[in-house]
């Protein structure tokens, strides 16, 4: 059982508390942001699914002998941009390309400058005053990271 943390979860020289807590809240941010992206893949793939389950739809419909409202949804609905211009696929190329690439360089470029680029310190520190030091189930780090 480890009692001290990962050095990589250490708190470097120098670094003050505010410092930790900010980005303690950029990690937090980043965290809303991912999940974000992944909703944003969910209706990515929801709708996908929405549209050929439209199609089986219009193919019943024209079995059924309603071949004026199935061409009608075939022509107007099936296959048709969400967005001006744009399927899902689009919808995520450009969050992915604008804004999510963009928060996550300066999520790193936060952690590269301020802290060596060390990850969740804030949790690190956090863990370390709410476990109880050596008691099972609450070693600092696994035992093949011991410092």
């Amino acid at each position: 059982m480890s009692e001290s943390p990962s050095p990589e979860h250490l708190r470097p020289a120098g670094v003050d508390d505010t410092t930790i807590e900010a980005l303690g809240k950029l990690s937090e941010a980043l965290e809303c942001v991912e999940e974000a992206r992944g909703l944003l893949y969910t209706f990515h793939r929801r709708s996908g699914e929405a549209d050929f389950l439209l199609g089986d739809a219009v193919d019943l419909l024209r079995e059924a002998g309603q071949d004026a409202l199935a061409d009608r949804i075939d022509r107007q609905l099936v296959g048709q941009n969400v967005l001006e211009g744009r399927w899902t696929f689009q919808i995520v190329e450009e969050y992915d390309d604008t804004y999510y690439s963009l928060f996550k360089e300066f999520d790193q470029l936060a952690r590269d400058e301020l802290v060596g680029g060390r990850r969740h310190l804030f949790e690190a520190e956090l863990k370390e005053a709410r476990r109880t030091h050596g008691a099972p189930h609450h070693s600092a780090a696994p035992a093949d990271e011991s410092p």
